[in-house]
């Protein structure tokens, strides 16, 4: 639940300058809509989450958006040149330092409700993940081997010519290639998706039969994003860490091989991020 809300965050972070500020601006009411679709909140629940949301928008914006905006001004620099896959591991590091951050002042704000939640949310948790599990299925898991990996590569020639700009011929065989060779299956996404979620419901459900102190609530409720990112499992975690090692060499290679106007587009977009969030942490 709230990767989920992290993943909404970053995806107005990573959206154009007017989608960004109308986003960011807009966040708690977005955020509001998206939980209680997953939790069915009651009347009481809702004033008290709708004040947290708008308590968690007004603490990032004043804590968290300059080191966003310190963070994407290292990335548009760095981008003008070749980068190493430690280079990349090591923004993806500090993102998730941000997000960590971002999840322990959600859970202080949210703590009382969470705390509220009663056996019939929990159901409608549940549903809701089998729902949003039969979709995943229909878009990553049905068809032929051949068939998955061409919507692999779809989506990722969209994203990398989002980004940019055209790629040529050698750069959609090294997309292409880098896919072929991935360990990534949707078996395995699959999978992970179902622990995770098994894992957040099995903890609320703790939380529900316990008389927790709120301090213990949240530790309990970060151990969770902290497992739903690293498996405890010792197998599957050096799974996870193998192909986010993967990730960041693909990454750092397909960098190498733009062009200086690739690049140039690429920054600008970055520093269109960068001015768009010191726009947001105005007064």
């Amino acid at each position: 639940m709230m990767r989920r809300c992290w993943l909404l965050l970053a995806f107005l972070l990573l959206q154009g300058c007017s989608a960004l500020k109308l986003g960011y601006q807009q966040l708690p009411t977005l955020s509001y809509w998206w939980l209680d679709n997953y939790l069915s909140f009651s009347d009481a629940q809702t004033v008290k989450v709708k004040e947290s949301l708008e308590n968690l928008q007004r603490w990032h914006r004043q804590q968290e958006l300059p080191l966003y905006a310190q963070l994407i001004n290292r990335t548009a620099l760095s981008s003008q040149g070749n980068i190493q896959a430690q280079d990349v591991c090591t923004l993806w590091s500090d993102g998730q330092a941000r997000a960590d951050r971002l999840v322990q002042e959600a859970l202080r704000q949210t703590a009382p409700v969470v705390a509220s939640l009663s056996p019939r949310q929990l159901s409608h948790l549940a549903r809701h993940f089998d729902l949003k599990n039969e979709e995943w299925e229909k878009q990553w898991l049905r068809g032929s081997h051949e068939e998955r990996l061409r919507r692999r590569m779809n989506s990722a020639t969209e994203r990398f010519s989002d980004f940019y700009g055209d790629l040529t011929p050698a750069q959609t065989g090294l997309l292409q290639n880098q896919m072929n060779q991935s360990e990534w299956t949707a078996e395995w996404g699959m999978q992970q998706r179902k622990r995770q979620q098994q894992d957040m419901l099995a903890t609320l459900q703790k939380i529900q039969q316990k008389s927790l102190s709120t301090a213990q609530l949240e530790a309990e409720l970060f151990a969770v994003w902290q497992r739903w990112f690293m498996p405890p499992q010792a197998t599957e975690a050096a799974q996870a860490q193998g192909l986010r090692t993967q990730a960041c060499l693909n990454l750092a290679n397909f960098h190498n091989s733009t062009s200086a106007e690739q690049r140039q587009r690429a920054a600008r977009r970055l520093r269109n991020y960068e001015g768009d969030l010191q726009d947001l942490m105005r007064p």
